[in-house]
Order: structure tokens, then sequence, then C-alpha cells
């Protein structure tokens, strides 16, 4: 992937100024309005004029078997949730954690992908137990999971937030924080991306429990119904294999979601 990936991108500039949701194309397909990030490689990312990443291509796959197009709109993640909870978007697509406390706002597709929450640390900084960073400085993004994480379990850590990755890698690079909670993938791709910047990986936990889904309106039990079936045959050809191979060469697939696998059942209280 190219370096200029990681080039900062403004939400307000990519944003357009948004009326109903679920327009209809040309063709008489109908468009819903996508929220995603602009600065999360593999997962979420935009290049070339286009958003694509892990996500946002599952997504366009599921799209096509079920008969509507996608638009997809940058935004930031902290007031993704509540966009697609008031009718700003028809789907949030930004590796999202289900979990309990969000699922009080919006609705949630199954499970398409599974994570480890990791620490980014500079190189022999020795930062590698949830202890070690008492009174350290813990960058995250405003209203992620990670923000959860650190403010919950990393004990005695003055937890800073930033709108999106860009800003909380560029602080991590500069010393204004001593550590980055990321998912495991993003956090590989920025030190990837940057071999000048002396960077590694200090702590990582997996958190299968809260798997990856899109975001719906709770009130729309239908686009629901149709993600996840499309999420079903997306998985039982295959489809989602060869996406995480492309996207995740390193990371071997969830057993749930190989061919003909279970899946990843996501539970929505009320709905």
């Amino acid at each position: 992937m190219r370096s200029r990936l990681f080039a900062v991108l403004s939400a307000a500039v990519l944003a357009v100024t948004l009326t109903a949701c679920g327009s209809d194309s040309g063709d008489g397909a109908q468009v819903l309005r996508v929220g995603t990030l602009t600065d999360a490689p593999p997962a979420i990312f935009f290049d070339d004029g286009e958003f694509t990443g892990f996500d946002n291509e599952l997504l366009r796959d599921i799209a096509k078997r079920q008969g509507f197009e996608v638009e997809f709109v940058g935004t930031e993640f902290s007031s993704l949730l509540a966009g697609v909870a008031n009718g700003r978007f028809d789907i949030g697509s930004s590796t999202i954690s289900a979990t309990e406390a969000r699922k009080k706002t919006v609705a949630f597709s199954n499970g398409y992908h599974t994570e480890y929450t990791t620490i980014v640390t500079a190189k022999g900084a020795n930062l590698t137990s949830l202890e070690a960073f008492k009174g350290k400085r813990l960058g995250v993004v405003q209203a992620s999971v990670q923000d959860d994480f650190a403010t919950n379990k990393v004990p005695g850590a003055e937890v800073v937030r930033f709108p999106d990755y860009n800003a909380g890698f560029a602080q991590l690079r500069n010393g204004a924080v001593d550590g980055w909670i990321v998912p495991n993938e993003i956090g590989n791709q920025y030190i990837e991306q940057n071999p000048s910047v002396p960077l590694e990986i200090g702590y990582k936990i997996e958190t299968k429990e809260t798997p990856s889904a899109y975001a719906v309106a709770k009130t729309n039990s239908e686009l629901l119904d149709k993600l996840n079936k499309g999420l079903a045959a997306a998985i039982a050809d295959g489809t989602v294999e060869k996406l995480n191979t492309k996207f995740y060469p390193d990371s071997p697939l969830p057993k749930e979601l190989e061919p003909k696998g279970p899946g990843l059942p996501v539970t929505n209280p009320g709905v």
C-alpha cells in the first residue's frame, strides 16, 4: 500500500451536505449512505479518490448481493454511531466493535472480523504490561473501543483523545504520548509504512467477544437482515477469506469466518 494512505484527510472536506438517506440511483437501485473513516488501513481508508479497505470492500460485495448500492462519506468516529442512529447515515462501516453499550444506540450486523487491541510504543520503551502505563499518556481515537479500554482497564494512565488515527500517530511519533491504543492490524500497518520511526507493539490482547460489525439504526430491521444474509453468503463462498488474505496477509482468518463456517452471530436486544 502506498505511504500516502496516511495523509491527513479532513472529514469536513470529504463530507457532503446530507439530506435524506436511501436515495435512488439512475438504474433504480437504492443508494445507501455509509459513514466511514479515511485513515485506518487496512480496514478502512481513502486511496486514489475512493474509500476502500477490508470493511468497505466487503460491504460493497454484500450490497451487490442484496441489490443496493453504497455511497461512502468520511466522518469522525466520535460522531459515527450518532449519525447512524439519527438517520444521517444508513450504515456505519469502521471496524466498530459490537459492544453492549453501543447496542443501546444502534443495532449491529453479525460480526465479520475479530481484533487484537494493541498499544504501540517507542521501540525499547519496555512498556509491556498494563501496569507499566501508570502515569503515562495514552492516545486513543475518541469514543472508540480503545478509548473504553484505556479508561477502564489501564489503571492510572492519562487518556489523551484524538479525532482520528493520523492525529494519534503524529503525537506518538513526536513523543507527546507514551502509547497509542489501536487495533493490531492498524498499528502494524503504521509501523510498516513508517520504518524511520522507531516503534513497536508493546502490549496486545484479543477482543474476540466483541467482533467488528456494521451498524444500522435500531428501527431498520430490513437492512439488518440484508446485511446478515449478504455476509453469510460472503462467508460461505470464500469471499471473506479472499478479502482477509488481501488486506490482512499476516493475520489468520477466525475459523468461524472460513468458508461454510458458522459466522460470528451478534444479538441485538429489542430488535
